[in-house]
């Protein structure tokens, strides 16, 4: 009996920190892990560099060009030019830091066909000229589908309109997010979307938000958590994914967390 206790007793602390493991946020590399040698902001490498240190996912960012080509990269003015008001031909000579030209959507998504193990996250960017911007999620949501990466992409957008536009065309299982921070979860979910994608700061102002989005059953990301106190914040407050720089860390603390049941 007392070694049947011992064994009862060591299974159910197994399942008790398999559950806190599952429990744990997800990691989501914010631009791809561009913080590392060779990498540089929504590079190729980036996304490489997401997968090798075992994120969940790598996000990164999408510019329609103003014949109809999608780019990633975070700023709509970089390196001189206003990628949104360029041709493809202009956008796709500019060199990143790490020497990469400004990767079209369609080779970053060649790029994660090879890395079958990392979640993608498409974040829309808001553009000036709402019509490009609405063919910007047509455009994308088909391409993602067409090259066999719906089953892991997920879409987020400051734009109300696009976010409108990817409730009614992303496939489903998608996470749909809303980024801007003034909406409320019912809001969001009013509109179609099934997740929140905040700032840190905007949720530790709201933390009621968090419980709200739970009962609707919506998912609840935050962004960009780069500071451990704040890491330790979003763990604790049970949120489902923290997007974030610092990979490395994020993963580190949590897995010291797992080790001492906290």
């Amino acid at each position: 009996m007392k070694n049947f206790a011992k064994i009862a007793a060591a299974l159910l602390a197994g399942a008790v920190a398999l559950s806190a493991m599952a429990d744990r946020p997800l990691v989501v590399a914010h631009r791809g892990y561009w913080d590392a040698p060779g990498a540089s902001q929504n590079s190729l490498r980036s996304l490489v560099k997401a997968d090798s240190v075992g994120a969940y996912a790598s996000e990164f960012d999408v510019w329609r060009s103003t014949d109809g080509v999608l780019f990633v990269n975070h700023d709509m003015k970089f390196k001189g030019v206003t990628v949104c008001e360029a041709s493809s031909t202009v956008a796709g000579s500019v060199v990143l830091d790490n020497g990469e030209s400004m990767p079209t959507l369609e080779q970053l998504l060649r790029q994660a066909q090879q890395l079958p193990g990392l979640r993608l996250v498409f974040e829309l960017k808001e553009h000036p000229d709402k019509d490009a911007e609405a063919l910007a999620v047509e455009e994308g949501v088909r391409m993602i589908e067409e090259m066999g990466l719906a089953g892991r992409t997920d879409y987020i957008t400051f734009s109300k309109e696009a976010l409108i536009g990817f409730a009614r065309v992303a496939p489903e299982g998608s996470l749909v997010q809303y980024l801007g921070g003034d909406l409320t979860p019912a809001q969001v979910k009013a509109v179609g979307g099934n997740a929140i994608d905040y700032s840190i700061g905007t949720l530790r102002r709201r933390p009621e938000w968090i419980s709200q989005a739970r009962e609707l059953g919506m998912k609840v990301n935050v962004w960009t958590v780069d500071r451990p106190e704040d890491m330790q914040w979003c763990i604790d407050m049970g949120v489902d994914y923290i997007t974030t720089n610092q990979p490395v860390v994020l993963r580190r603390l949590m897995e010291e967390a797992e080790k001492t049941g906290k």
